[in-house]
């Protein structure tokens, strides 16, 4: 078995029998962004936002949104989030934009991909991970979580 030398982000050496870098290496390791949505929905005239039940962010305003799960599309992601956090059913109307800036999200680098909505159905009600809805008034938008007050601004200049 032949032993391959390789460098780490850092300049280290670490050398393995396959030659791949170890898995404790960061360019292997978790080093990948994780990829998330976010969804803009009016009701009411209103923005709808979720106060964020569970860190980061606790207590704050945000776009109902998550995780994008494997195997599924960031459309089907998006519809999902919203209805587990909002109760509405909805529908994409547009996409708003991709949010990569790696400081967005205090846990790592999240991509978020932000879609515009439009409510088709359900009743408003906040899921298991908020605390409470949100009606969001557009003329005076409060500080949300991460990144969202961007991404509203974003929406609104479209």
């Amino acid at each position: 078995m032949r032993t391959r030398a390789t460098r780490t982000p850092s300049g280290s050496q670490t050398s393995t029998a396959s030659g791949c870098p170890p898995a404790s290496d960061p360019m292997v390791a978790g080093a990948h962004p994780s990829v998330a949505v976010d969804g803009i929905v009016l009701h009411g005239g209103k923005l709808v936002a979720v106060r964020r039940k569970n860190e980061p962010y606790r207590g704050m305003p945000a776009l109902p949104g998550g995780f994008v799960e494997l195997g599924e599309t960031t459309v089907d992601a998006v519809v999902r989030e919203v209805r587990e956090e909002t109760g509405l059913e909805t529908r994409v109307k547009r996409l708003v934009g991709v949010f990569s800036d790696p400081r967005r999200d205090p846990r790592g680098h999240v991509i978020s991909i932000v879609y515009e909505l439009d409510a088709v159905g359900g009743r408003l009600k906040a899921g298991s991970d908020a605390a409470a809805i949100v009606h969001v008034n557009l003329s005076a938008v409060p500080g949300m979580a991460f990144d969202h007050n961007e991404i509203v601004r974003v929406w609104r200049g479209l």
